[in-house]
């Protein structure tokens, strides 16, 4: 079969040439701002509750035609309907990709194989409700009698990081009397610092790991239940254990009941999994209702990107714009920033997401992408941001696109506070986008006072050269319906990408060569005896943990 590198084809021929036309042009945002007094309400649009503007990036009209194009000829929607009929699209596994059918509503047909998953994804939600409510409502009880007052999820990944971030971000809908912690890092401080705060009779453990053998999840779910039996029988475990896990005998050899666990399925990707019931300590944490509330977003999200037109699809513009900026503009990084003190865990969460997705080379050829793929994901909540790496977003060497984020409405009542917090996020996609010239800084110091060698010295230090794009997403409020939309937006919008480049972002090989290293590392420290199948770095480091232990 034929294959033409992504740079060789017209689509994207015609991309390089309409950013060279612009480049020549020295077509800035602020200019086009300037030019088209109706530029915001052209270059935005609301789908599921969640609006973008993308008005503050270097494109035109022709340059969206030109992206919409080329999303044509990557065939962006004959792959999205594979990925939504269940094809085994996650090629190098053999898998299909059907995250998005956890989130569908009941009734809705989906087969694979022959087996009505529609029907299977129903059976574990009504599992996880009926547990969810036993919790609740106190007839759940710890070995001694006690109601349940701490949840400690155990997993990694995909199974701590998006749980992790939605019961954090969704902090003011949780259900009262119910603390959530979360356990993923192998150091034994983060397990001894859970520990530390739990009261053993009223704790319940969730052990998420689809085959019961992550390294990392096991070691900690081990020492957990050893702490366990220093207070109670083994007996008890099962009052104290449950599991998110497709692998029952190893789940019932470490004391959790058969109907203790809950399962899940193989076109489940880790990363897109908090929908599943690896979402369970969310559904612990909120309440069932706010869970499905969740899942209800992220579906109206889908039903958008299923069926709306390239130019209006929210999930594709979104792929498009970064696709323009990271290969024809040559940004390298994306940045996150939420201006919402609940998101701060939601760049963390879309690294995962996005650069185990694209962070990847090689198409479904088996060739090498000829150009540049998934960016570096980065970012912090709005204003802590601002007084730490904004200068480097403003004034570096480094142009880097920002995905502003914020909700309308807070969840507190200190209004003023909400006030200056949106005023900040939209000043600082003003400042990026416009800047400060030269002449509006030597008229500032002039007012200033200051004398004309004090603004020769400053003035360059002063300029802000602008023009430096951005998106801006607004939520009418962080809840559950909301935060659900954005994420599947966020899912989608990778997604699409890896279609444009022609990569799978559904698999991640590069995860696993660092774990088989890690375990024949892990037998020399144990054994004592000098490692020899190492480089001389390796070796060295091993000879320094061995002598601190003497």
């Amino acid at each position: 079969m034929s294959f033409t590198p992504l740079s060789d084809t017209p689509a994207y021929k015609q991309l390089q040439l309409h950013q060279q036309q612009m480049h020549q042009q020295g077509l800035e945002i602020s200019h086009l701002f300037d030019q088209q007094s109706d530029r915001f309400t052209q270059f935005s649009l609301s789908a599921a509750g969640v609006f973008l503007d993308y008005s503050k990036n270097r494109i035109t009209e022709t340059t969206k035609e030109l992206l919409c194009d080329f999303a044509r000829q990557q065939q962006v929607e004959l792959q999205r309907d594979a990925m939504f009929s269940g094809e085994k699209i996650n090629f190098t596994e053999q898998r299909a990709v059907l995250h998005t059918a956890l989130r569908a509503p009941s009734n809705t047909p989906q087969r694979i194989d022959g087996i009505d998953i529609n029907a299977e994804v129903h059976m574990v939600l009504a599992q996880m409700q009926a547990f969810v409510e036993k919790v609740h409502s106190g007839v759940w009880r710890g070995a001694s009698g006690l109601v349940i007052t701490d949840v400690v999820n155990i997993g990694i990944g995909g199974s701590d990081l998006g749980p992790k971030m939605v019961c954090q971000a969704l902090r003011s809908f949780a259900h009262q009397g119910i603390q959530s912690h979360f356990v993923s890092n192998l150091d034994g401080h983060a397990l001894d610092a859970v520990l530390s705060q739990v009261n053993p009779a009223s704790t319940l453990f969730i052990i998420s790991s689809k085959t019961f053998t992550t390294a990392d999840t096991m070691l900690n779910a081990h020492s957990a239940r050893a702490w366990f039996l220093q207070h109670f029988s083994a007996a008890d475990l099962s009052r104290h254990f449950v599991a998110v896990s497709s692998n029952q005998p190893a789940v019932q050899a470490f004391g959790i009941a058969p109907e203790n666990r809950f399962g899940f399925w193989d076109w489940v990707g880790g990363r897109y999994s908090l929908w599943s019931a690896i979402g369970l300590p969310i559904a612990l944490s909120l309440g069932f209702a706010h869970f499905r509330a969740l899942l209800d977003g992220a579906h109206a999200m889908d039903v958008h990107f299923q069926q709306a037109p390239i130019e209006q699809n929210m999930p594709i513009l979104l792929a498009m714009l970064g696709i323009w900026n990271r290969d024809l503009l040559g940004c390298g990084s994306l940045s996150i920033a939420a201006y919402h003190h609940d998101l701060r865990a939601f760049p963390n969460y879309l690294q995962q997401l996005d650069m185990e997705s694209n962070g990847k080379r090689i198409n479904h050829h088996g060739q090498t992408v000829d150009v540049a793929t998934g960016p570096i994901i980065w970012g912090d909540v709005g204003t802590n941001g601002q007084h730490a790496y904004f200068q480097h977003l403003h004034q570096s060497s480094d142009i880097t696109p920002v995905d502003f984020i914020a909700a309308l409405r807070p969840q507190h009542h200190l209004a003023e506070h909400q006030l200056m917090l949106l005023a900040n996020c939209f000043a600082q996609s003003q400042a990026l986008m416009r800047g400060k010239t030269a002449q509006q800084v030597t008229t500032e110091m002039q007012t200033q006072g200051m004398s004309d060698e004090q603004i020769s010295l400053l003035l360059p230090h002063r300029i802000f050269a602008g023009n430096r794009p951005s998106n801006t997403i607004l939520l009418d409020e962080l809840s559950p319906m909301r935060l659900g939309a954005l994420i599947a937006l966020y899912e989608h919008k990778v997604a699409v990408q890896g279609f444009f480049w022609g990569i799978n972002s559904f698999d991640q090989w590069g995860v696993e060569l660092g774990k088989v290293l890690a375990k024949a590392i892990e037998g020399d420290l144990h054994s004592g005896t000098t490692a020899t199948s190492h480089d001389s770095s390796t070796a060295g480091l091993i000879a320094k943990v061995r002598a601190a232990g003497k």
